[in-house]
C-alpha cells in the first residue's frame, strides 16, 4: 500500500502550551529592567508572522490595545528578534526541532532533497548576477530535507562571483 503524504504547515502562531514546551526553554530571559507589557509568547508570535509574511518590520500587522493604539511598537519586536538571534536562541530551537523527530525515529534520511533559492538584497550581499547589466545582490540559500520534508539543515552558500 502506498504511503500517504503528510504535508506540514509553516507555523505562524503558537499556542501558549506549544510556546512553553518548545520555545520558552531556549529563550534568553532578561534579568534587569521593567516587566514586559506584552508576553514573550505574543512577541514570538509576531516574529513568526513577520518571517512568514516576509514583510518589513514596520508593515507587520500589529493588534490594537483597548485605547486603539498598537499594543507594541515594531522596533521592540525587531529588537527581540535580533536579541534572540545573537544569543543563539533560534539555533537552539531549530536543533531541538530536528533532534526530536530523530529521537522518535521519524526522520527518514534514505533520501535527502536539496532545495535552493536566491535571496535578493537591495543593499549589501554578494553579486549573484549572470550578466553585466543585470547584477543582483543577495545570498544563495539551500535547505536539505529528508524524505518526509523535514528540514535537516539550512545553510547559506559561500559568497563568490556567480557569472560563470
Amino acid at each position: 500500500m502506498a504511503q500517504s503524504q503528510s504535508w506540514q504547515a509553516i507555523p505562524t502562531r503558537l499556542s501558549v502550551e506549544e510556546f512553553e514546551q518548545f520555545v520558552w526553554p531556549h529563550l534568553s530571559k532578561g534579568r534587569r529592567g521593567p516587566a514586559r507589557k506584552l508576553s514573550a509568547h505574543a512577541i514570538f508570535n509576531y516574529i513568526l508572522k513577520a518571517l512568514y509574511l516576509g514583510c518589513q518590520w514596520k508593515e507587520l500587522p500589529i493588534g490594537k490595545d483597548r485605547h486603539g493604539r498598537p499594543e507594541i511598537h515594531y522596533t521592540r519586536i525587531y529588537r527581540a528578534f535580533r536579541r534572540g538571534e545573537a544569543d543563539g536562541c533560534f539555533d537552539a530551537i531549530f536543533e531541538r526541532s530536528v533532534s526530536r523527530p530523530h529521537c522518535d525515529d521519524r526522520l527518514d534520511t534514505r533520501i535527502i532533497h536539496g532545495d535552493g533559492t536566491t535571496s535578493a538584497a537591495k543593499k549589501g550581499g554578494e553579486n549573484l548576477g549572470f550578466s553585466g547589466h543585470k547584477k543582483v545582490k543577495g545570498c544563495k540559500v539551500v535547505a536539505l530535507c529528508d524524505r518526509n520534508c523535514n528540514v535537516i539543515a539550512p545553510f547559506v552558500s559561500a559568497p563568490g562571483n556567480r557569472r560563470t
